[in-house]
């Protein structure tokens, strides 16, 4: 009885060893140093974080926001329906959760992709793509919280793609204009705006087009009178082999029309380049989907966005940072390729 009793406790002790050893690991490398980042290098979040979003919060974090991902392979559970990070200064992130604990119920199969998160009438609205590799008809949903972190409420479909009748309605982007919200959303049939409701939980009026069939991943930023648009064209998804980039155009009104520095509509898929992979064996492929534009104090814009090592494309999509420059009116990333040497961090 002792003995049994003995081995017992010596194996609870182990057990409890190693989930501490595997917790101590996972956060040796997800722990956030506010303060501490003078300098930083690619990739900013080594474990799969696809289509990254982020927010600023009043409690003075940014908050990250991805397609599902696992990170059971790196120690640090999964799966999760929409991962969540924190950080205070863009380069050093930790795990908040999960944005739902549970998938929706509105549509019968698929995955949550591509979230969209924004502070909207004193809340957190979280918009998301509800789809599947070659679903015939996916949707946009719609979460909401008073908190960046959740829990978030799911509100239902805004809309699936044969009721809007655009195919494949996915990644969704929110911009208010003149106090008037605005839905972007498209991958590879063209990208479309639409108005919402003033709760932002429908379509209001007829959708309107402003990109071609090479675009998804819309996003859209205000500056000087401008509204740019960042898009990304190529494969996302094939690892190493993925030729994802992004290209950009701006225009003098939200609708439209977009042009690119050399005057090509975006409507014809049109497109200045911003960013691709790395040439060669090392570095970074598939570059795109990025996040929102931050301002740090300084004065200096940051993208964010996600791709693959080359040299471990199993790790999946990782989150990146880089600096955007602006030249003669348009955005300019260095040699238009992720940044691989160490950088000057953003200023918080």
């Amino acid at each position: 009885m002792q003995r049994t009793t003995l081995l017992s406790g010596v194996a609870t002790v182990l057990l409890l060893t190693a989930l501490l050893q595997q917790h101590a690991a996972a956060q040796t490398i997800l722990e956030d140093k506010p303060g501490e980042a003078s300098t930083y290098q690619n990739p900013v979040f080594d474990y799969d974080f696809p289509d990254p979003n982020l927010v600023k919060s009043d409690d003075g974090y940014f908050y990250a926001y991805a397609t599902q991902a696992d990170w059971r392979r790196q120690g640090a559970g999964g799966p999760y329906i929409i991962p969540v990070l924190r950080s205070k200064n863009l380069v050093n992130w930790q795990p908040a959760g999960q944005a739902l604990d549970k998938k929706p119920s509105w549509k019968k199969e698929g995955g949550i992709w591509a979230p969209d998160a924004v502070k909207y009438q004193g809340k957190y609205y979280l918009y998301y793509a509800f789809s599947t590799w070659g679903d015939a008809n996916p949707g946009i949903g719609l979460a909401v919280a008073p908190h960046p972190e959740g829990p978030f409420t799911d509100k239902g479909k805004v809309f699936l793609s044969k009721e809007i009748g655009v195919d494949n309605s996915i990644d969704a982007f929110l911009i208010t204009d003149n106090d008037v919200p605005y839905l972007f959303w498209g991958s590879f049939h063209g990208i479309y705006g639409v108005e919402l409701t003033r709760d932002g939980t429908r379509p209001k009026g007829a959708p309107f087009r402003i990109a071609g069939n090479a675009y998804e991943a819309a996003y859209i930023y205000q500056k000087d009178g401008y509204y740019y648009f960042f898009g990304s064209t190529g494969t996302c998804c094939e690892g190493a082999g993925s030729t994802y980039q992004v290209k950009t155009g701006r225009a003098t009104s939200l609708k439209g029309p977009y042009l690119d520095q050399s005057g090509q509509p975006l409507l014809e898929n049109g497109g200045t380049l911003l960013l691709q992979g790395n040439p060669g064996n090392t570095g970074f492929a598939g570059p795109g989907h990025n996040g929102d534009i931050i301002t740090d104090k300084a004065g200096q814009t940051w993208l964010v966005y996600h791709a693959y090592r080359k040299d471990d494309d199993k790790r999946g999509r990782v989150m990146l940072l880089d600096k955007i420059s602006w030249e003669n009116g348009w955005p300019v990333i260095r040699g238009a390729v992720p940044s691989l040497e160490r950088q000057t961090a953003p200023v918080f």
